[in-house]
């Protein structure tokens, strides 16, 4: 199941931004494929849902690596917020992660958690969370600002609410690999086909 749909495959493959869907059932899962979504994300196991399409799952529930892979995922993400005071425990959920053979997408909020990120699991691929803008940006710039920060040849996806196609097309044009959408979203942002710049 995880061997055949590689989560970071699927969003660095093509030459436009990824859009990875919010799903809570199989349904929505259809429906966002069908719209033009290239991957899944979903907060908790659910039901069917590796059977019923063809994507990769990225799981944001809560639990170990292990409750992402018996769910059918195909990728997990992990929060760095915790790695000031937690010992090594984000290495080894990383490392349990990978033998699970699931892929890793490290979140972080802001420059301090992306530099000791970087420097202590060096993540194929990061998560760039909005819900820390400094001063008198908005969630997208915070997003863009981080992005400043991220070495190249990594994949980044943006956390962050975006309500137009306009804001995908930032995105974009600064280098997101993928961004986060509702399921009910898709076909506004994408269409059939994703936005071009």
């Amino acid at each position: 199941m995880t061997s055949a749909r590689r989560f970071s495959q699927a969003i660095s493959e093509g030459d436009g931004i990824s859009v990875i869907a919010v799903v809570t059932d199989a349904e929505a899962a259809f429906t966002a494929a069908a719209q033009g979504a290239e991957g899944l994300i979903v907060a908790g196991s659910v039901p069917g849902l590796p059977e019923a399409t063809p994507l990769p799952i990225l799981w944001r529930g809560e639990g170990p690596p292990a409750a992402a892979h018996a769910a059918g995922a195909d990728a997990c993400v992990l929060a760095a917020a915790p790695l000031h005071d937690d010992g090594d425990h984000l290495e080894r959920l990383h490392s349990e992660a990978s033998e699970l053979g699931l892929d890793c997408v490290v979140q972080v909020r802001d420059e301090e958690e992306l530099e000791v990120v970087l420097e202590r699991l060096d993540p194929d691929i990061l998560l760039l969370s909005g819900d820390r803008p400094d001063g008198d940006e908005g969630p997208l710039d915070a997003v863009l600002r981080l992005l400043g920060d991220v070495p190249a040849g990594k994949l980044a996806v943006a956390d962050v609410a975006v309500s137009e196609r306009g804001e995908i097309a930032e995105l974009e044009r600064a280098g997101v690999d993928a961004v986060i959408v509702a399921a009910a979203s898709v076909a506004a942002l994408v269409g059939a086909a994703p936005p071009e710049v």
